[in-house]
């Protein structure tokens, strides 16, 4: 029999992320490679684990095999263990025959069976594909001092970028009086960052409640919080101060990326009291040839680089030939990047292939160029733009722009 769990997170990881473009058409957006080594959701099982919660339930859906190969048993975490651990969650065919979540509140519903088994006091729900570096004990912590039902951790965001996220407005006691899912005209600055402490008892009534009504889309940002402040429950935002960042657009995805290599970053990989974890393949040193150069970038391992990298990421197993020009650019894993290439501001995908030559993207504007993954580029590439009508722009001008 196992025993009760104070707290179990359940780890929402089923996003589809559209707006990542060429980059989540075959893989969820969760497993997305991000800073050299890692994918997205090592960041929330991280935090997990450094912060001593070992029962988590990662909840599959678009596009699952990538992240379910990543995770395995959860050893890298260290929730490898019969008592708890890594469970992964896929939608399943109930008696009314849909195997299919219809939202984030609803797939944490339909899971209740493996909830209830833990008999937890509280449960943390968490997004998996934002990048942040966390202790939830304190946000566990307020959340009792607080009696709250459902404690929502917060950030100040600027006001430009404010209709991406849930926006609070909150009493000077931290009460939340009112919730707007992706507001067109924000009420305030404090954005929610998907990360939810629920009274079990309180959570369970709340789904419940939410299940029965048949306008609502079962989810937590638009149904379910909302209904629990009109509902007067004790609703209660946690200031988070650290580094946050919502990857959900090309746009934020490069701009963390370039985060990682600032002369401050605000975000330490290398942190030794909260390190980040992944599971990654034996592979050699990284290897700078006598043609090659690189400044303030990150270099993975089993890379062989021959041209010159300035201020970029580039993941292990990439081969960067003489001649090539890599500048403020992020490289995805196994990708090779031809001789006398040129890449301005371009992320290029897992296994792509950048032809002798080619030179992609431009150092004038703000346009953030993309190469799928596996895709081959032309010697001479035609770029044309996509279409995210969704993503934010960085500086004066910017678009996005696509390989093929």
């Amino acid at each position: 029999m196992r025993r009760t769990k104070e707290c179990v997170a359940m780890l929402l990881a089923g996003g589809e992320g559209r707006r990542l473009d060429a980059l989540t058409e075959r893989l969820a957006k969760p497993a997305v490679h991000f800073g050299g080594k890692y994918r997205m959701i090592d960041f929330a099982l991280s935090n997990c684990a450094n912060s001593q919660i070992d029962t988590v339930g990662v909840l599959t859906q678009y596009q699952p095999l990538a992240l379910s190969s990543h995770i395995g048993s959860g050893a890298p975490w260290e929730l490898d263990r019969r008592d708890g651990g890594i469970t992964m969650l896929p939608p399943f065919a109930g008696r009314d025959g849909l195997c299919w979540y219809k939202g984030t509140a609803s797939a944490v519903y339909e899971n209740f069976a493996y909830l209830e088994q833990y008999a937890p006091k509280y449960v943390l729900i968490l997004s998996a594909d934002h990048i942040y570096q966390m202790d939830y004990r304190p946000l566990l912590d307020f959340h009792k001092e607080s009696g709250a039902d459902l404690t929502i951790s917060s950030i100040r965001v600027g006001r430009e970028e404010a209709s991406r996220f849930g926006i609070m407005s909150v009493a000077e006691d931290g009460r939340v009086t009112e919730f707007a899912e992706k507001p067109a005209k924000p009420a305030s600055d404090i954005a929610s960052m998907g990360i939810y402490v629920f009274t079990w008892d309180k959570l369970r009534d709340a789904l419940e409640e939410d299940a029965q009504l048949l306008s609502s889309s079962n989810d937590f940002g638009k149904d379910v919080i909302p209904l629990m402040i009109a509902g007067r429950k004790r609703v209660y935002a946690y200031r988070f101060s650290g580094y946050w960042k919502d990857v959900g657009t090309i746009d934020s995805l490069w701009e963390a990326h370039m985060d990682l290599i600032s002369a401050n970053s605000p975000l330490r990989l290398g942190r030794r009291d909260w390190p980040i974890r992944t599971p990654l393949p034996s592979l050699p040193p990284h290897y700078i040839g006598d043609s090659g150069a690189t400044r303030q970038s990150l270099i993975g391992e089993g890379c062989i680089v021959e041209g010159t990298v300035d201020r970029s990421v580039v993941s292990y197993d990439v081969e960067i030939k003489p001649g090539s020009l890599v500048v403020d650019s992020v490289v995805m894993p196994g990708a090779v990047i031809g001789r006398n290439a040129t890449l301005y501001k371009t992320i290029v995908g897992e296994g792509a292939i950048v032809a002798d030559g080619a030179v992609i993207g431009d150092s004038t504007c703000g346009t953030v160029t993309v190469i799928g993954h596996h895709e081959h580029t032309p010697r001479k590439p035609e770029l044309r733009p996509v279409a995210i009508a969704s993503a934010p722009q960085t500086g004066a001008g910017a678009r996005l722009s696509r390989i093929g």
